[in-house]
This record gives C-alpha cells, structure tokens and sequence, in this order.
C-alpha cells in the first residue's frame, strides 16, 4: 500500500506490517468471512497520528469481544478500549510503538445491500479497501455504495 510522504518511512512500514500480519491472519480463519480496511488508510490519507481500522466481519463475534488471545496472537498489544456501534463492537488495541489498530467486529449482515445501513455507508463511502472477502460480501458491499 502507497501510504504518504508526510510518515515516517518506518512508522509506513509498521501500518503496512499490521495490516498485512491481520490479513495474513484473517485467510487463516474460518470464521472470519470479511476484512475491510477503512479511514485513513485505506484512502492513502494516514497521518502520523491515524490509527488503523478494520472491520471484521465473523460468524463467531463472541470469540473476539470475550477474548483477548486473538490480539496478542497478533501483537496488537490488549485492547484499551470496547465500544459498541450499533452492529459493530470496537475493539481498540496499542501496539508496543503506540500505534492504535481500531478492529470493528460484527457479523456478516453488516455488509447487508438490501438497504445499505446508513452507518455502514458513511464507513465505505470514507475510504475502504477490502483485505479478504471469501463469499464477496464486501465487493457487494462496495459496488452497493
């Protein structure tokens, strides 16, 4: 990914590397049946204060809102903060440099077409790339918006 000249060359590195660990990750497991980059990264717009958001969308959200493993799996560090979005749960997590990497977690209907949530349209339509999308909900989802 292109992200700009105004970050450091290792702090683009570091995004880069987060993102492409938690994709890696992501391909692995079954549950998991869309990743979504969206914000600032995903617009190439990242600033050296932006965080990363993903929305991972799962058949299991239990498994990531009851538990932490998953996050130092990934060496996000413990998530600092839990909040609800309607049908997304933050999980925010801070890496050991103090990156934050802000994770949505919900189920596959977050990517419902039939009517797009306005929510979930303001999210796509601010910049989104898809990580990994087996069925193709978020291309749906994408070419919905």
């Amino acid at each position: 990914m292109n992200l700009p000249a105004v970050l450091s060359p290792e702090r683009a590195a570091e995004i880069n590397d987060v993102i492409d660990r938690i994709t890696r990750w992501a391909r692995g497991r079954e549950d998991v049946v869309g990743l979504l980059l969206v914000g600032s990264c995903a617009r190439n717009a990242a600033r050296p204060d932006s965080d990363i958001d993903i929305v991972l969308l799962t058949t299991d959200e239990s498994r990531y809102l009851l538990e932490n493993a998953w996050a130092m799996e990934l060496g996000l560090g413990e998530p600092i903060r839990t909040r609800s979005w309607g049908p997304i749960t933050e999980r925010r997590c801070s890496t050991a440099s103090g990156l934050e990497v802000e994770l949505g977690i919900g189920s596959p209907s977050w990517a419902k077409t039939d009517p797009v949530d306005s929510g979930t349209h303001r999210v796509v339509t601010d910049g989104a790339r898809v990580l990994h999308d087996p069925a193709g909900i978020l291309v749906g989802l994408l070419a919905s918006c």
